[in-house]
């Protein structure tokens, strides 16, 4: 007797290995979005108040780092987000898909670029003795500029997350394999990223946080799925197959 063909359940066993690594992803990068965006600010930055501020970096330097880790663990999450989701989405259009995973690849870089404006406030602030031609008010108002070039950086640049994550709603919504709920609530956080960017931009007194708020759902939402149910491998593996015949 012939032995029987393998591809079929080597690809059933592999899109179920991408949904979970999708979910540990997401689990991760909303854990340390969380604790590096809002824990740690809110620990260390005095509003309007340099001296607070440097002198909370410097007698929390621990408390520091963990932020800039955490930011850390969130980027290598982003990027490894980028391309589960394209796995999982590229049976559907797979242009849309690849486009989707460039923005998310270029929105964490720019936020990469926010971050170093954050970790350059400690080091102008244990830099005082090299440069003697600054006064103490003079190194704490650089520390707290740097860090606040580091927050302003991060919401102007939302849009970047935004879009792909609107894109890549749209692919889970006409899926098929995945609920369409899913797909609306990634489409209304995404909107809700670029509107924040936008209002940050052009009318600040407009920026509110809870624009925000409808990304955390989705992620929750996203998350929980893809652990407890994945996706229908059967369609899946449908539309996979005429992805590749076309």
């Amino acid at each position: 007797m012939s032995a029987q063909p393998q591809s079929s359940d080597t690809g059933c066993i592999s899109i179920r290995a991408w949904a979970r690594l999708t979910a540990v992803l997401l689990l991760f990068s909303l854990i340390a979005g969380v604790i590096g965006e809002a824990y740690v600010p809110s620990k260390l930055i005095g509003a309007g108040d340099p001296c607070a501020t440097a002198s909370n970096i410097t007698t929390q330097i621990t408390v520091f780092r963990f932020g800039f880790a955490a930011y850390l663990v969130e980027a290598f999450c982003d990027i490894g987000l980028a391309f589960t989701f394209f796995v999982l989405l590229r049976a559907v259009q797979k242009d849309l898909a690849l486009l989707a995973a460039f923005f998310g690849l270029v929105s964490t870089a720019v936020y990469a670029v926010a971050q170093i404006f954050y970790f350059g406030a400690l080091i102008i602030l244990r830099s005082r003795a090299a440069l003697p031609m600054f006064s103490a008010e003079q190194i704490n108002g650089l520390a707290f500029l740097s860090v606040r070039i580091s927050g302003n950086i991060g919401w102007i640049f939302l849009a970047l997350y935004g879009i792909p994550s609107i894109l890549r709603g749209y692919l889970i919504f006409r899926s098929g394999y995945l609920p369409k709920f899913l797909g609306v609530l990634l489409i209304i956080a995404g909107a809700g990223f670029i509107l924040k960017d936008f209002t940050t931009v052009l009318a600040p007194a407009y920026a509110s946080d809870l624009l925000l708020l409808p990304m955390f759902l989705a992620m929750i939402a996203l998350t929980i799925w893809f652990f407890a149910k994945g996706v229908d491998v059967t369609i899946w593996k449908q539309r996979s197959d005429l992805a590749h015949e076309s």
